[in-house]
């Protein structure tokens, strides 16, 4: 059996902590398996706490947090060993820890599966940690190494802080999809299998990923490509769209990245339709999440 693993990673106080209490609530029966470097590190809310020891406690619904300290693939070889096993680990990186380096470790375990790495950034301290000479190599090369990138803290910081923050992040963070989340709550599986988020693309097998829906939109009749593109970019809720829209300078290749967006040209007879992936409400699947006051 593989074990898949997400590195949860994002510089000291971008919100790790409030997002795995968050995953925690909604696990919905899924064994999910937190390991931290100490316990200290990441306080668990203590109505999840069933019952404590030396190096594991025990979580509500058979989840589990464990310390690994100074010996990482010895403690993921006895979560592995674990009977029954975990569903899926969540190893919370010390903030000034390189994710990639992380996952290249993983790798050399045979019964472990790196399903991706999530990378969390505080809108409203990610500029200056960018622009600072001390930390800014660190939080540039986390941010390289992301499937996603997580916006947080952004209700705090304000929206016209968000957008800039969010420029800044993509600057850095190659095709990593960048979302945001409100006091840690995310669909769950977004988390778990982000390097399954980061690939998808038109004709991708992704419309199985519980916790995301795919929608083709066909616009109808010439449109401004690019205020078309500028409304998918500004939605919370899309990761990714790209697909054919009709202009009045003929057809365009729509792309949009989080709250970045593109345009090409595209062949004459290109099919028109947008694919556009997004969030769901994981409480209710069936409503695409909405911008506040939508």
């Amino acid at each position: 059996m593989t074990l898949p693993v997400t590195i949860l990673s994002g510089y000291l106080g971008a919100g790790k902590t409030t997002l795995v209490n968050a995953m925690l609530r909604q696990a919905n029966g899924k064994r999910l398996a937190i390991m931290v470097n100490e316990f200290g590190d990441l306080p668990i809310d203590a109505d999840l706490i069933e019952a404590e020891g030396d190096d594991l406690i025990a979580l509500a619904g058979g989840c589990v947090c464990c310390s690994y300290g100074d010996d990482l693939i010895a403690a993921l070889g006895q979560m592995a060993a674990m009977v029954p096993p975990p569903d899926h680990i969540i190893l919370e990186a010390s903030g000034v820890a390189l994710p990639a380096a992380i996952a290249s470790s993983l790798g050399l375990m045979p019964d472990i599966e790196v399903a991706g790495i999530v990378v969390l950034a505080d809108v409203g301290q990610i500029e200056g940690q960018l622009a600072n000479d001390y930390i800014g190599d660190t939080v540039v090369r986390q941010l390289k190494a992301a499937d996603v990138v997580v916006m947080t803290k952004g209700d705090i910081a304000g929206q016209g802080k968000a957008a800039a923050a969010q420029a800044a992040v993509a600057a850095h963070s190659g095709d990593a999809a960048i979302v945001e989340a409100v006091q840690g709550k995310l669909p769950l599986d977004l988390v778990l299998f982000p390097a399954r988020v980061a690939v998808l693309e038109v004709g991708s097998p992704h419309g199985n990923a519980r916790g995301l829906v795919t929608q083709v939109d066909t616009p109808t009749g010439r449109i401004d490509a690019a205020e078309y593109a500028r409304a998918l970019a500004e939605r919370p809720d899309v990761i990714r769209a790209k697909g054919h829209v009709q202009t009045v300078d003929g057809l365009h290749i729509v792309q949009v990245v989080g709250r970045q967006w593109e345009l090409r040209k595209a062949p004459h007879l290109a099919p028109v339709g947008v694919v556009v992936i997004s969030l769901t409400d994981t409480e209710n699947p069936a409503r695409q999440l909405q911008p506040e006051g939508a």
